[in-house]
């Protein structure tokens, strides 16, 4: 079930069901740089079984990817939730890292949004953090990521102690 990849210079898609397999590769690739730097109780190996990765799907986060024409190289998911939109499960190859394949797909998925556009991470990545800040976004108070984490999210309480909200401040009216 390997994604069939671009024939010409790499593009942003939709992934497709055909897709999954490579999606969840990429995910528990990528997700080793937790490994050691979240709370301990909170790191699974794999890091999301394909079980969780299909009951996000299932939830309706929409992954799109990075393919290049040896295949797909990084994915982002966006999750409408009422009035807000929801990056979530951002990811990119190890080998392929730092050279703006997330903060491309991240652009074209801010393009996507409607209402606030958030994203959650855990508070100890902090070059996840960064990542999004020099994308625009600004972190939020305790406060205001708890309200946004129980009105937005589904996820462990002990995660969403560990974790923080940024909303995106750069987006250009339409």
């Amino acid at each position: 079930m390997e994604c069939t990849s671009a024939k010409g210079p790499p593009m942003i898609r939709r992934c497709t069901e055909a897709d999954v397999v490579t999606v969840h590769k990429i995910i528990n690739e990528a997700a080793q740089a937790y490994r050691g730097v979240i709370p301990a109780d909170c790191w699974h190996e794999p890091y999301m079984t394909r079980s969780v990765l299909a009951a996000e799907i299932a939830a309706g986060v929409d992954f799109w990817g990075w393919d290049e024409p040896t295949g797909l190289i990084g994915v982002m998911g966006i999750q409408k939730v009422r009035d807000a939109t929801l990056i979530r499960h951002s990811y990119v190859r190890t080998s392929h890292q730092g050279r703006g394949i997330g903060g491309a797909l991240l652009s074209a998925l801010a393009g996507q949004a409607t209402g606030q556009l958030l994203v959650g991470t855990w508070a100890a990545a902090e070059w996840a953090i960064r990542f999004y800040e020099r994308h625009g976004f600004r972190l939020l108070s305790t406060e205001e990521k708890n309200r946004l984490l129980s009105n937005y999210w589904n996820i462990p309480e002990r995660q969403a102690e560990t974790s923080v909200v940024l909303v995106y401040t750069h987006r250009t009216s339409s």
